[in-house]
């Protein structure tokens, strides 16, 4: 039997976004599919993009929440598939047979990660994503910084925890960190899997979000380590920086 899948989209007041996102999702050849909507009470016509695709949903709420990891945790409630998916409203999952070709070339396991493409307000591709992912990952492998987007990473409901809402622009950091060092398998996927939307929560907010990752990784890798892996992270970021004119 094909694992379901949960995937989940948190939107609040987006809609310009919206629909490509649901589109995305409803058009995939994958038949086990859950999608989810968590809207924050969107007052700008949110609501009616939802209920105008109401047959690509298969439940949605809308309510006031406490930041983006609460809503996170709403949509984690609602899930019961077999994985988690988050692909928020901009995203997009990046071809129709994503997901029938991930389950179709690897066997089951705890989380499957690939690779991420950004896009523009307008679905234009800017380029790759500024850090790959490795050819094998594991949770030591965080040390060097966030290397598989949040887009591009499905995580068992077996071993998926709560965002750790303490954080309000890096929980997601701390999530996959925490469940890569939970897995006994994890999965290469060799696809793109996510197109992501450029200029998301944490890059609006860089500086408070880079701190809270700095606690993060002490507190998983001690100070002294993450310290000194901080000195190849931050010359890879500045060099990026200077080359690209983004990060």
């Amino acid at each position: 039997m094909q694992p379901k899948v949960s995937i989940i989209t948190i939107v609040y007041n987006a809609v310009d976004t919206l629909q490509k996102t649901i589109d995305s999702i409803a058009s995939q050849t994958y038949s086990n599919i859950e999608y989810l909507i968590v809207d924050g009470g969107s007052g700008d016509g949110t609501l009616d993009v939802i209920k105008s695709n109401s047959k690509s949903i298969s439940k949605w709420i809308s309510e006031p929440d406490e930041g983006l990891y609460d809503a996170m945790n709403k949509g984690i409630d609602l899930a019961t598939g077999d994985y988690l998916w988050f692909i928020n409203s901009g995203d997009e999952i990046y071809e129709p047979t994503t997901l029938t070709k991930l389950f179709k070339s690897n066997p089951a396991a705890d989380i499957y990660y690939g690779d991420t493409v950004m896009i523009d307000a307008s679905g234009n591709v800017i380029g790759d994503r500024r850090l790959q992912p490795p050819t094998s990952l594991s949770w030591k492998d965080f040390r060097n910084g966030m290397l598989v987007s949040h887009q591009s990473i499905l995580i068992s409901t077996r071993i998926a925890e709560a965002y750790n809402t303490k954080y309000q622009f890096s929980a997601d950091f701390e999530w996959c960190l925490a469940a890569l060092k939970e897995a006994k398998s994890v999965v290469n996927t060799q696809l793109t899997l996510s197109r992501f939307l450029d200029g998301g929560l944490t890059k609006q907010n860089i500086v408070p979000g880079l701190k809270e990752r700095f606690d993060i990784m002490r507190r998983y890798f001690g100070l002294a380590s993450t310290l000194w892996f901080h000195i190849p992270i931050a010359y890879r970021f500045f060099s990026y920086w200077i080359r690209n004119k983004r990060f």
